[in-house]
């Protein structure tokens, strides 16, 4: 069973940044960012595999990047040039023979 606990979310004004942490209970394989505004399906924001192998949802690349430290288990997920489109929920997800989600965290832009 692993575990994920995020942290970072909050509220900024458009144009600001913010980073987001997620840290698993044990090691694991492929780490991930997706996000859930109301009314719409959870997306991919992005992607990690342990070896540092990236992919972005379209809709962010060039604005957020995505981390880890394998030695802590943890993934980042550094937003820049928020747009209030990129409003939701964002959720931690990790593969390790199956997936494993967090809890969410609310991130809010305003215009």
């Amino acid at each position: 069973q692993v575990q994920l606990v995020e942290s970072g979310g909050g509220l900024v004004q458009a144009g600001g940044s913010l980073r987001l942490s997620c840290a698993a209970s044990g090691s694991i394989f492929s780490m991930g960012w997706y996000r859930q505004a109301p009314g719409k399906q959870r997306e991919l924001v992005a992607g990690i595999t342990r070896g540092g192998m990236t992919n972005y949802g379209d809709s962010v690349k060039g604005r957020f990047t995505i981390s880890r430290d394998n030695a802590k288990n943890t993934v980042y997920l550094q937003m820049n040039s928020l747009k209030p489109e990129d409003t939701a929920v964002y959720y931690c997800n990790a593969e390790k023979g199956r997936i494993y989600w967090g809890q969410g965290t609310q991130v809010t832009v305003s215009s």
